[in-house]
């Protein structure tokens, strides 16, 4: 049963190449350039912002994961998600695949991030989470139209040892490291919920090779502990060794910032996750596949055990 990554070279796709072996020995790597995880993957080179390309990049699979990471640019977001997934959904159709989407939890805006669940109401407040709005409509009203058999596994921001795509790894523990102060963004006393790589990929996995998952949006499992941005500061700052002194960048100065660096241009319209309480409810799975996260002070030493090597 052959199953396929779409964007096999980031943290959640290489996670998740590590799970697949528990089900399949006959899994393919999909993007520019992929790198082989397990000795028997098959490698496959494509650009995914080409229809033939995705068309035969997941031909003769059974399931296909679509786990890319488009640079972090609202206008690339506009440009190049919604042709992507409906390239990917038309694709699924055409060969029959099952379709799992690794999504975000950008679609759910304002206080709705205070509880989120997957009954939580899509509903952006940002324009990076309006394309992924229209991206989940295009998956669900393909479900409902039975075009394909689908599942939207959302995850919130999440960390692990690759630290390129990682917010919490940027403004903590590259800070730390460099003997710098932490840094947090609007309030650093409110909760956010921050997903460890590993168990959302290994919960992908799950989800994708259980038949009675599908046709449905799952929370990925995180640890249930309510935890702030000050917490999270804490954990890293005892595991590294280093003072637990940050410093919080307010909304305005987000902004202000977002002229000279454009992360942080790219950010201030996310300030809402960041400026009240973001907790993300993994119950569901939980309940489901009786399943224990690794909870958030392991996850933290895991993390910096396998940077220190």
């Amino acid at each position: 049963m052959k199953q396929t990554i779409l964007g096999a070279g980031g943290a959640i796709g290489t996670e998740l190449a590590k799970s697949l072996p528990a089900y399949t020995n006959e899994i393919r790597l999909v993007s520019r350039n992929p790198k082989k995880i397990n000795p028997s993957d098959e490698l496959f080179s494509a650009d995914l912002s080409v229809k033939e390309q995705v068309e035969k990049a997941i031909e003769g699979s059974e399931i296909v994961y679509l786990t890319v990471g488009i640079d972090y640019n609202t206008k690339l977001w506009q440009k190049l998600w919604v042709p992507l997934v409906k390239n990917v959904i038309d694709a699924c159709q055409k060969h029959n695949c099952k379709l799992v989407f690794f999504d975000n939890v950008y679609a759910i805006g304002g206080d709705n991030v205070n509880h989120i669940t997957e009954d939580s109401p899509i509903s952006p407040t940002s324009k990076k989470g309006e394309v992924r709005a229209e991206v989940d409509k295009l998956i669900l009203s393909a479900i409902e139209k039975n075009k394909i058999n689908a599942i939207i596994a959302r995850a919130p921001d999440f960390f692990s040892e690759f630290k390129d795509r990682s917010l919490l790894m940027n403004l903590i523990y590259d800070n730390l490291a460099k003997g710098k102060k932490a840094q947090w963004f609007c309030n650093a006393k409110v909760v956010h919920t921050t997903g460890y790589a590993p168990d959302l990929a290994k919960g992908t996995a799950m989800l994708g090779n259980t038949p009675d998952a599908y046709n449905q949006i799952w929370n990925l499992p995180t640890d249930p502990q309510k935890i702030t941005g000050e917490q999270w500061i804490n954990l890293f700052a005892q595991e590294m060794n280093k003072s637990n002194q940050y410093q919080v960048l307010p909304g305005w100065g987000m902004k202000a910032l977002g002229l000279f660096v454009p992360i942080l241009k790219e950010m201030y319209e996310m300030r809402y996750q960041y400026d009240r309480d973001y907790y993300f409810d993994s119950n569901k799975f939980i309940r489901k596949f009786n399943y224990n996260p690794t909870d958030n002070k392991t996850a933290v030493k895991q993390t910096v055990d396998k940077l220190k090597k």
